[in-house]
């Protein structure tokens, strides 16, 4: 009797270091959750093109050479818009830390799903959109010419069409945010992440 609970014994201490062994590899083969890590930004080109003449171009710039340290991105220009011209607008974003400079416009637009731009301006700036922009309602009307995958708004191109009222001195905000596994057609410009929020100087003359 004693032999044989000496093997139930053995059997007994064999499963459970077993157990506790496989239970450790367990724990150790998990993966880490992916973080879904802000994009590394330096320049910001802002690039409005007049869509009768090709060669009319408006560009406004903001840098920050020390990417994701202490500094900020810096507004260098105004934005000096014509009166009566309509504007496509699209950008050109990217991380000069790398060499060479890596494209994160690219890799907004790869990851359209994620990305989404928001826009502010005084009321009445543009004659289309109509409004002050959707930062504060995500529903306001912006000229969004691209979409997601899933036939949300992306912002890289948008299209902007000024009046016959001049502007002098307004504000013209751009904001990226990134929003994985948030952004959907109602998502708005506090969910997920901020890439950028850039204040810039409207002028329409």
């Amino acid at each position: 009797m004693k032999k044989f609970d000496d093997i139930k014994r053995f059997f007994l201490y064999t499963f459970l270091a077993a157990g506790i062994f496989i239970a450790g590899c367990s724990d150790d083969d998990e993966a880490p959750e992916e973080e879904n890590e802000l994009e590394v930004i330096t320049d910001v080109k802002l690039i409005f093109t007049n869509d009768a003449d090709a060669a009319d171009v408006v560009e406004a710039r903001a840098q920050d050479p020390d990417g994701p340290g202490v500094q900020e991105l810096v507004i260098l220009d105004g934005i000096n818009l014509d009166l009566n011209k309509s504007y496509t607008l699209t950008y050109e974003i990217l991380n000069n830390l790398e060499s060479p400079a890596e494209d994160i416009g690219d890799e907004i637009q790869e990851e359209d799903d994620e990305h989404q731009f928001f826009f502010s301006f005084p009321e009445g700036a543009f004659a289309s959109p109509t409004g002050n922009g959707n930062i504060d309602n995500a529903s306001d009307p912006i000229n969004y010419n691209d979409t997601d995958g899933n036939g949300n708004p992306l912002g890289y191109f948008t299209s902007w069409t000024t009046g016959s009222a001049g502007l002098s001195g307004g504000t013209f905000t751009v904001r990226l945010q990134h929003q994985p596994d948030v952004k959907t057609s109602t998502s708005g410009a506090t969910d997920g992440d901020t890439d950028f929020d850039l204040q810039f100087v409207l002028n329409i003359q």
